[in-house]
């Protein structure tokens, strides 16, 4: 178990790496920075045995047992302690800023590159996602994904790099000094590293656990916020302020205890394995007083101090181990929604131009994961330019049908087809280029009022064209009025228009895009009775040679449908025209009498008011 552990864990970093591939020349540039930098470390601690020899004889010659020198430059030969010690501090110090600033610098470049690069790839692919992901996952674990988790991950593939790198050679090239200085001594040093590497094995599981709990927990305070800022019009009607507060809290908590909980593993950790390096040094030191034999007190000096810059690097090595477990834990959340299967698109047909028929044959649907049909045995044909109403009580099916009909969920039983093909031939992209959608939920961007209505395919059209699908949905009007006309900003998600200029700049978009097949789920149902029949006029002659599909929440807007399908439970209980099925004295005509009497009021109330 812990070895196919291992082998995950192995497989995720190394997936994680092929990330960096394209910044391999910045990665080398910092890779040599740090290079650089590890070697000044060991040149740091040995310019000691010339400080510490020169306090006892300042004036001796820094290189007097190299006699070549002399020959190729005496100037250096002759260069005396007191002045060569200051001198080669300045220069290692120059030498390891230079490393310094190659490795941090390119290494941000990287890492800076990699998060953008990871956070693209994230945002691209949930627009490539089918819709029962979204319906199975909150909004607030997928925004954690792209913001949090993926620092996370940046942090094990480029910062643990360079930890690996930089204080992974200084620990070589101090253990390479300390072996030329004094290889029997060092050896002992060695007996360490296997307690070392229990350590940060054993430590590594826990950090993994914990991170994984961290990375859902700040999903969680990410999904509290999303909705409160998102609902905070219900949330001050209803007074949820409390609530709200407490489940604010509640989620801030978790995430603060188990945060806690990873750093006291690293605080036990930490001390533990300095103790066990400290304890080695001690043995060391005994050694080195025991067996200094004819070692100068420089050399001494110089081998303590070497020895003691080792365990600042090797904590740090080990300290890594956390860095790598939290950026796993994160990468394997981003790789799990990369390696989600998108939208099923097999299609292949791509036409310009369609004239609009739509035929539904025999449909049944059932929702994943779910064994009670939805749609059951649905079957109908709408002629290019008629209008086809669909009413029903609420849950009846109505607004999965239009759902089906853009393939934002896929059927597998029966067939929907638009002029004769079935919607599954064509390419997603041109299916739906064909298929105007106004839903009763209104999405808008934060964004001018002209860039709402010409969005998506439709971002350049003319002004004109924009002013013309305004007028007709009974929107110019209100817009005209406004700070800044057609540039105005209107806010998240239209937060500064009322519902039902929401709705009709809605109904502009979709009237904009001049499709043959229009689906209008509900869209006039937040609409007062007075706009309601400006947009009603407005729409019988967008309709004129459009085929459309009415799911109407007041049977008054479909009383001129060509064709009306009356859903209960899935399934077609009656059709007709509104006159057919008033004298059918049936299930429509209970539902209309009942909206009429609600529709009265409805006239009566805005009269009052």
């Amino acid at each position: 178990m812990a070895n196919s552990t291992q082998q995950s864990s192995v497989k995720v970093y190394l997936r994680l790496l092929r990330y960096v591939v394209p910044y391999w020349g910045l990665f080398a540039i910092s890779i040599s920075g740090f290079l650089i930098f590890a070697s000044t470390q060991p040149m740091m601690g040995y310019i000691l045995k010339y400080f510490v020899d020169g306090l006892s004889n300042p004036e001796a010659s820094l290189f007097a047992g190299a006699p070549w020198l002399l020959e190729h430059a005496p100037w250096l030969a002759h260069l005396k302690l007191l002045q060569a010690v200051p001198l080669l501090i300045v220069l290692i110090a120059l030498w390891q800023g230079v490393g310094s600033f190659l490795g941090n610098y390119f290494l941000a470049k990287v890492s800076m590159g990699l998060v953008q690069d990871l956070r693209i790839a994230l945002f691209n692919n949930l627009l490539t996602l089918p819709n029962r992901y979204f319906d199975n996952h909150n909004s607030g674990h997928l925004i954690s994904r792209i913001t949090y988790n993926v620092t996370m991950v940046t942090g094990a593939a480029t910062d643990a790099i360079k930890v690996v790198v930089r204080e992974g050679m200084t620990v070589l090239f101090l253990f390479a000094t300390l072996l030329w200085m004094n290889w029997k001594l060092t050896l002992v040093m060695l007996a360490i590293l296997p307690v070392i590497g229990l350590m940060v094995s054993s430590t590594s599981k826990k950090f993994r656990k914990q991170s994984k709990k961290i990375q859902t927990s700040m999903g969680d305070v990410t999904h509290v916020t999303s909705e409160s800022i998102q609902g905070y019009r219900v949330v001050r009607s209803f007074g949820g302020e409390d609530y709200e507060k407490q489940r604010f809290w509640a989620a801030s908590e978790a995430n603060k205890s188990k945060q806690l909980k990873m750093v006291r593993t690293g605080a036990v950790y930490t001390p533990s394995l300095q103790l066990v390096i400290y304890s080695a040094m001690a043995v060391l030191m005994f050694l080195v007083l025991w067996l200094r034999g004819d070692a100068s007190a420089g050399d001494l000096v110089a081998y303590i101090t070497l020895a003691g810059l080792l365990p600042k690097p090797i904590r740090q090595l080990s300290e890594v181990s956390s860095t790598i477990q939290k950026g796993l834990a994160g990468a394997e959340s981003i790789f799990e929604q990369l390696d989600e299967e998108p939208e099923v698109d097999h299609g292949s047909q791509a036409r310009d131009h369609i004239s609009g028929r739509l035929e539904v044959r025999d449909l049944s649907f059932s929702y994943p994961g779910t064994q009670k049909p939805v749609l059951n045995n649905i079957s109908f044909t709408a002629e290019p330019g008629q209008m086809i109403a669909l009413v029903g009580r609420s849950g009846s099916g109505k607004s999965t049908l239009a759902n089906l009909i853009p393939r934002f969920y896929q059927h597998e039983q029966g067939q929907i087809l638009l002029d004769g093909l079935a919607i599954e031939a064509y390419t997603l992209r041109n299916l739906r280029r064909h298929i105007a959608l106004v839903t009763q939920h209104v999405t808008l961007f934060n964004d001018s009022v002209r860039n709402n209505i010409a969005y998506g395919d439709l971002a350049g059209a003319p002004l004109e064209a924009v002013q013309r699908a305004a007028a007709d949905a009974y929107a110019a009007e209100f817009i005209e009025k406004m700070p800044q006309g057609y540039d105005t900003l209107v806010g998240e998600n239209g937060v500064l228009l009322s519902g039902g200029q929401r709705q009709r700049l809605a109904i502009a978009r979709a009237l904009l895009k001049d499709a043959p097949l229009l689906i209008l789920d509900e869209a006039t149902s937040a609409l007062d009775t007075e706009s309601e029949r400006h947009i009603q006029s407005a729409l019988d002659e967008v309709m004129k040679g459009r085929t459309t599909l009415v799911i109407a929440h007041r049977l008054s807007t479909i009383e001129k449908a060509d064709q009306i399908l009356v859903m209960d439970q899935g399934v077609i209980v009656e059709r007709g025209t509104h006159a057919e099925l008033l004298a059918l004295n049936g299930y429509y005509a209970r539902l209309h009498a009942q909206h009429f009497a609600e529709d009265e009021v409805a006239e009566q109330a805005e009269v009052v008011s």
